[in-house]
């Protein structure tokens, strides 16, 4: 510590300079500054400066004091009073306390990498000014501080109502509070350009409220806080008001909007005033993901459950085999457009499915049984994702009657379905969700297979699935209510496959095959809550589908079989599916 007396100021202190050191005033302040003094006091490097009154400076009596805090951290206001000024500059350096100056003082603050967490208060007559810059923080109240400077990614964070005079901001923020209490901040004028971090509430009509009084100017962006509940009966909702000026205030995403509950809001100027408005409303990402993760479960039902052939080869050439144990692994892509609902989203599925099966007797029918587990991960915009894991088993029944050439292919299924949102929001938040739900589906096809010259064969069917799945209500971790009523489908299918049948010498064969068909979703109404507003899952019409695969007997008894396709048609289209698989009969 080095303590220097200017003989000219009665004996008073001039200087003061902390280096790794300490002072304590046992019942007063750290230092005091009086007298008509000029003191330069500086706090260096892990050194302390504490007052027994709670007062680490005080500067009284027409006295100035300058303050430099550099690599240390303060503890204790600083009062100023008597027509005393007082700077204090904080370099890396932190401050928990107040800086006060009466209706005669002058303060100034200025924070460079710095931290304070306390007020800068001034009160009416006198004067005041506040600089951050090089990413400072300082938390806590500004009142009647005639100029405040926020720069370089430094933020001030707000904690009460607070009135100032000329705020310039060059690249900083402001945070209103948190997201639960809703602040004004007047200012006298406003320039540069700068962020705005504010909450709200459509549902009370709650805000937090810049207000401009006079000339504003610059380019400056809002980020609004999100929410999952709906707004009331509030129109709009207003945000900024300015008095006059050219200012320009957007916010502070791509999607320009403010995700609120069921619908997204985006902000309008009227005048000098910038609300977010109903009349702009959008589906909102919370609304997008649970209608899609209601809607999924029927196309992982369908993909889980395909065509015989594509399931467990060509069947037809083990006839006298008792039993037999196949597996195929499978993988496809739906893209949902933008309907009615305004939901869209891709899927992406991939499974395995196991199966065992025996001839009944010396019949024409084989009894089976399958069980597996298929992954399916939704892509949504804006960072929303989604994922069902599906866990089924079922049993299935096919009759082929070898001389006519006619089948019959039925299946019948159980899921379980774990459900899991995650919703990236327009403040760059993020709110998430899980539920477990159960669904049932089954299929028909009724099929002949005709045989035509040089191998060739050609099979029309047909083909009527069904699948529903359970209704569910849950709840994202922002309060976002979501309830699924019973999803429903009915699809109609009609086609042909054609075929060759290829001899490779012995009991080896191999079977190419393309296929075309017809379909229609019958189902209209999948109807899904969300915040008491009531939207329709809607995939019904007709679609499109073809497909081509090979089916080859390697030995008598055992198979591999590959297939591919493609659909598309109203509001759905699935670029690709492939399934891979191998039966082997005992």
């Amino acid at each position: 510590m080095r303590l220097a007396r200017d003989t000219s100021t009665m004996g008073l202190v001039s200087s003061l300079s902390l280096e790794g050191s300490s002072v304590t005033g046992k019942t007063g302040a750290g230092v005091r500054v009086d007298g008509g003094s000029v003191a330069q006091i500086d706090v260096l490097n892990n050194s302390q400066l504490n007052g027994g009154n709670g007062n680490a400076l005080e500067v009284a009596a027409a006295s100035q004091a300058t303050m430099n805090v550099r690599n240390s951290a303060l503890s204790g206001d600083v009062l100023v009073t008597d027509t005393s000024s007082a700077t204090v500059s904080l370099d890396q350096a932190s401050l928990t306390g107040n800086l006060i100056g009466d209706d005669s003082a002058a303060v100034v603050l200025i924070l460079d990498q710095s931290t304070m967490t306390g007020d800068v208060r001034v009160a009416p007559g006198g004067s005041g000014g506040v600089t951050l810059g090089n990413n400072s923080q300082l938390t806590g109240r500004l009142e009647h501080v005639q100029q405040v400077n926020i720069n370089s990614n430094s933020n001030w964070t707000l904690n009460a109502n607070n009135t100032i005079g000329d705020l310039a901001m060059t690249g900083g923020r402001i945070t209103f509070g948190d997201e639960n209490s809703f602040y004004e901040l007047n200012v006298q004028s406003l320039s540069g350009n700068g962020e705005f971090y504010m909450a709200s509430n459509f549902a009370s009509g709650a805000t937090d409220f810049l207000n401009v009084t006079g000339n504003a100017s610059g380019t400056h962006g809002l980020m609004v806080g999100t929410s999952g509940t709906d707004p009331a009966s509030v129109e709009r909702l207003q945000l900024v008001h300015t008095g006059s000026g050219d200012a320009q205030f957007s916010l502070l995403n791509d999607r320009q909007e403010v995700d609120l509950g069921a619908y997204s809001y985006k902000l309008v100027k009227d005048g000098q005033d910038w609300y977010l408005d109903r009349e702009t409303r959008t589906i909102s990402p919370m609304t997008r993901t649970v209608m899609a993760l209601f809607n999924t479960p029927i196309t992982i039902a369908y993909g889980e459950m395909t065509s015989l052939r594509s399931r467990m080869g060509e069947l037809r050439y083990n006839q006298g085999k008792n039993a037999g144990v196949w597996m195929r692994a499978y993988g496809n892509q739906h893209n949902i457009a933008d309907a009615s609902s305004g939901v869209g989203y891709q899927q992406n599925q991939r499974g395995l499915t196991f199966g065992a099966d025996a001839q009944l007797g010396e019949s024409n029918w084989t009894l089976g049984l399958l069980a597996g587990h298929s992954r399916s991960d939704l892509n949504l915009s804006y960072g929303s994702s989604g994922s069902i894991d599906s866990y089924y088993v079922g049993g299935y029944a096919t009759w082929m009657d070898p001389e006519s050439g006619y089948y019959v292919d039925s299946v019948l299924k159980y899921n379980r379905y774990q459900n899991d949102a995650k919703v990236g929001l327009s403040d760059g938040t993020r709110t998430k969700g899980d539920y477990d739900t159960h669904g049932m589906s089954a299929s028909v096809e009724v099929g002949k297979h005709i045989k035509l010259d040089d191998g060739y064969f050609i099979e029309p069917f047909a083909q009527v699935a069904a699948a529903a799945v359970a209704g569910k209500d849950f709840t994202l971790d922002n309060g976002f209510d979501a309830n699924g009523d019973v999803s429903r489908s009915l699809l109609g299918k009609v086609g042909t496959t054609l075929g060759k049948t290829i001899s490779l010498g012995g009991d080896s064969m191999i079977q190419p095959y393309v296929k075309a068909a017809f379909a229609h979703e019958f189902a209209q109404r999948n109807q899904v809550q969300v915040n008491n507003n009531v939207f329709n899952n809607d995939l019904s019409g007709s679609r499109a589908e073809l497909g081509a695969g090979v089916a080859w007997t390697v030995a008598k008894d055992f198979q591999v079989y590959g297939e591919a396709g493609y659909m598309n048609g109203k509001n759905i289209e699935m670029p690709y599916s492939f399934s891979l698989g191998a039966s082997y009969r005992f």
